[in-house]
């Protein structure tokens, strides 16, 4: 078997030590008001012998902290204490970009803080339950259809973000474009019945991720703006198969002109073979870098590298338990096997004693 998943690969300005890239994964462990802290510093540190690590999604705004803990980068004390992770990984040699994921309308009231609001392209609840604070499961609230005035002050705080994420020594930035999130939202016509210049056509809901991106590479450069998208997942289940083709399709050419520096394919939930068809086509489109996320092994890894159907590829499930899992890869040595139940736990157990395999 060649051994390229573990040799360097150049990502913009970027030399990455191998091709294997660290999924976001949300962890809820920012306690103390969605605060960055020393023990998810620990956490990112532990990992940096990844290719590149992309870390958890963080909110822009207070009104996208859906989930419990989750952490927000939108003030200067965020950006201060986001500095301990991305430190900790420069140190040790590693690279780290930022998630930047608004929740929007995934998510109940009583998870954000005090003044923000729940916020939807449109005012569609997501059917289901989510977590809070208190423990409970709640519906999800309805959420505020934003004036199209609102909408460009949403787009202004990612890329205030940015701007901050780059302060905070963040090599770069993933627009989370997937798995239901804001900008998915604004894509999708299940939770997008608008009428103004960002709803309607194809064209129009793209319209939202696009200008974000746009303006984020002209705030930061497009060397440091990547973007993660997941067609065919949990959140189309209700889109027509030939729209969400064609919608792909006329994103993935929109993000090449920008020339982003790379686009994240993730795969989850069933393996529809619609998804992987897709992906094909998208390869042939979008000729800047291409990661693919889903639940690979080392073996299945090393397919789609050889095949040329991706240049890099992102574990996410497997980095958990194992912080130096390109080693165990690399060397065949045993992962840990994986804890669910402490994958969302509220400090150090299950997060950053998980051993490395000469331990």
């Amino acid at each position: 078997m060649s051994n390229s998943l573990f040799e360097p690969y150049v990502l913009g300005p970027l030399q990455l030590k191998n091709k294997c890239i660290m999924a976001p994964l949300t962890r809820c462990r920012a306690i103390n008001g969605n605060l960055p802290n020393d023990i998810m510093a620990t956490y990112y540190g532990q990992r940096s012998g990844a290719g590149f690590i992309i870390a958890e999604g963080t909110s822009p705004s207070p009104n996208g902290l859906g989930y419990t803990n989750i952490p927000g980068l939108f003030t200067e004390e965020h950006a201060r204490l986001w500095k301990k992770s991305t430190d900790s990984v420069h140190n040790k040699g590693g690279i780290i970009f930022l998630q930047m994921m608004h929740t929007g309308r995934v998510t109940q009231i009583e998870n954000l803080p005090k003044g923000a609001r729940v916020i939807g392209v449109s005012s569609v609840a997501k059917s289901g339950e989510v977590k809070t604070y208190s423990g409970e499961r709640l519906p999800y609230s309805t959420p505020h259809q934003l004036t199209t005035e609102e909408v460009k002050k949403t787009i202004d705080e990612y890329i205030d973000s940015a701007k901050l994420a780059i302060q905070a020594g963040f090599d770069g930035v993933e627009i989370h474009c997937a798995h239901g999130y804001l900008p998915n939202q604004f894509i999708n016509t299940e939770t997008n019945t608008r009428k103004d210049e960002y709803g309607g056509s194809i064209e129009n809901r793209c319209r939202f991720v696009l200008e974000i991106a746009e303006k984020m590479c002209a705030a930061i450069g497009t060397e440091k703006v990547g973007i993660r998208i997941s067609p065919f997942s949990y959140a189309d289940t209700q889109e027509d198969g030939n729209d969400l083709n064609t919608l792909y399709a006329y994103l993935a050419a929109e993000l090449q002109k920008l020339n982003l520096v790379y686009l994240h394919l993730s795969h989850m939930g069933d393996a529809d073979p619609r998804k992987f068809s897709l992906w094909k086509e998208l390869r042939k489109t979008f000729t800047n870098t291409l990661i693919l996320c889903g639940d690979f092994t080392k073996e299945t890894a090393q397919e789609k590298l050889d095949s040329g159907e991706a240049d890099l590829i992102a574990f996410g499930r497997d980095f958990i338990g194992n912080p130096d899992l390109v080693e165990r890869m690399k060397n065949n040595w045993p992962l840990a096997e994986r804890n669910r139940e402490l994958w969302y736990g509220n400090g150090a157990e299950g997060y950053i004693d998980y051993p490395f395999y000469s331990e």
